[in-house]
């Protein structure tokens, strides 16, 4: 399934829309691949980059407003239902109405809503604008993918994927250095405040340099029920596995929630195929490589994120470094992500994309193994190699499984290809903490209470303990005010070893999703609808 696409050049001086077939190789700033790939790579730095570089302002935030607990957990939960939420209609919005506008709109206003949390003064603010940051974000992301399918060639396509990926990579292992800077020598506001002027300059170039490219048979009208079926299934589902920590598995809030995911998925499958325009065209799944790159994309995510969660609090609070100190330890992973992600276009460009999955997700599943060998006093060289090993492993993954995704979805749907791809990662990403949060959590209470008769500390209440595990599963030995220094330093070493068995379990489970995920690897292959994609883009 091929189409052709139309070029909306809105700007002034710009010829009517003319065929791919007839058009003329791009000159000058508008319409320039490589431009076009710097821009959208301003906009979706900032996306990336708040993905992780708030978490560092939460404390500062919750001392300075007076929040709860519960409170500053919002200013992430909002932010990440926002935008999972609401990421494949959004891809379709930029498939009905251009992906530059969307692009745009979606640039503007993430900045706004950035500058409008640093002038906030309630925590009710916060979580309100941090929500139209996800609702933004989600328009911006699909619609970067969806200017890169239509302005590359298909030869070189893997490889602008493949920078857009070392972007996100980077940015997100830089958000935790970047906030420990701006937080500890600044100020909680100005971690948002840095939005706007580079949203001010994703601005400026995409109106100097994005053309709106349009497929002939782009969708005309919007699938209302569809939107609010899948968007009330995502939510669902989202929510089920924010609260399940919090709730238990085995509530029956949560399976409640997971349950009205199902029927809600079901109802929109039943309904896709009897509209005339569908959000989602189910034959989209019919290819086998498309299908498969969805699922890869989440059990990828399920094996980084997931595991990655845990590495965190590994650091700081069994190491003791500080969050600056921490992402510092990280940048071997961001390092090789940042290498390794356009080598693994050039590379996948070349043989295609099924041996660079399958050997990514080989070295995923080898360093989340060597993760679990972590001890309380592993060396830096030591965490160093298998943190490099990951960002080895996930760079092919990133670009791979994105192409295979967008590139075998007809030009037509590449916004909504865009939003499944996101949408996926957001998914994997929280199943991935859900559930290797619930293994910590299992593992900490299984052995807890025996470590901490071996050592022959004061016995715990029921009560007591229960409180001391929530604080091990994020490394945090529970040592009380006043507690002689014998006694504390034996709780602290009971504490971390306890800690380590938990991260060390949840890692082998990690490593076991990525080892699955080389078998998903195996189906896929180089997009059937890259060519048309190249077909109708300048020049480079």
């Amino acid at each position: 399934m091929t189409s052709q696409t139309t070029i909306d050049s809105t700007g002034p001086g710009d010829k009517a829309p003319v065929a791919p077939s007839d058009k003329a190789p791009a000159k000058g700033l508008r319409g320039h691949p490589w431009y076009t790939l710097i821009t959208v790579a301003v906009g979706v730095m900032m996306v990336a980059l708040d993905g992780t570089i708030v978490a560092i302002a939460n404390p500062t935030i919750k001392a300075d407003l007076g929040a709860s607990f519960a409170d500053v957990q919002w200013i992430t939960n909002g932010y990440f239902l926002a935008l999972a939420v609401t990421l494949i209609t959004a891809g379709k919005i930029g498939d009905r109405f251009g992906h530059r506008q969307t692009f745009l709109i979606g640039v503007v206003g993430f900045a706004a809503a950035s500058g409008a949390i640093g002038l906030s003064d309630t925590i009710a603010l916060v979580v309100t604008f941090r929500v139209f940051q996800g609702l933004f974000g989600a328009l911006l992301m699909p619609a970067a993918l969806g200017l890169l399918r239509a302005t590359f060639p298909a030869e070189k396509l893997n490889m602008a994927i493949g920078i857009w990926g070392m972007v996100i990579g980077a940015s997100t292992a830089a958000g935790p250095i970047l906030g420990g800077v701006l937080v500890q020598h600044v100020s909680w506001q100005s971690v948002f405040f840095i939005n706007v002027p580079v949203g001010a300059l994703a601005l400026v170039l995409g109106l100097l340099i994005l053309l709106d490219h349009r497929a002939e048979n782009a969708p005309r009208s919007f699938d209302i029920l569809g939107i609010a079926l899948l968007s009330g299934a995502m939510f669902c589902v989202v929510w089920a596995l924010i609260k399940a920590p919090t709730w238990g598995w085995g509530d029956g809030r949560t399976w409640a929630f997971l349950i009205a995911s199902l029927v809600g998925f079901a109802l929109f499958g039943f309904w896709e195929t009897r509209v005339r325009e569908p959000l989602i065209p189910l034959a989209l799944f019919r290819s086998v490589p498309l299908s498969a790159g969805v699922v890869l994309m989440v059990l990828m995510a399920i094996a980084f994120m997931g595991g990655l969660f845990f590495v965190t609090f590994y650091l700081q609070n069994v190491h003791g470094m500080s969050p600056v100190d921490a992402g510092l330890h990280l940048l071997p992973l961001t390092g090789m992500m940042i290498v390794g992600s356009p080598v693994a276009g050039m590379l996948i460009t070349k043989t295609g994309p099924r041996i660079p999955l399958a050997g990514g997700m080989a070295l995923t599943a080898i360093a989340m193994y060597g993760m679990s060998t972590l001890e309380t006093d592993t060396s830096g060289a030591v965490m160093s190699l298998w943190f490099a090993l990951l960002g080895l492993g996930l760079a092919p993954v990133m670009v791979g499984a994105t192409e295979v995704i967008v590139g075998n979805a007809p030009m037509e749907l590449s916004g909504v290809a865009g939003g499944l791809q996101q949408a996926a990662m957001q998914i994997g990403g929280s199943l991935g903490t859900a559930v290797l949060g619930a293994v910590m959590a299992s593992k900490v209470d299984h052995d807890l209470a025996g470590n901490w008769a071996a050592a022959k500390l004061p016995p715990l209440t029921g009560a007591q303990l229960d409180q001391a595990s929530e604080a091990v599963q994020v490394g945090v030995a529970p040592v009380p005010k006043g507690t002689p220094a014998a006694i504390a330093e034996q709780i602290t070493g009971v504490a971390h070893d306890t800690f380590i068995s938990g991260m060390s379990l949840a890692s082998l489970v990690a490593s076991g999703v990525a080892a699955v995920a080389i078998l998903v690897a195996m189906l896929t292959k180089r997009g059937e609808n890259a060519d048309a994609a190249g077909a109708g883009a300048g020049h480079i």
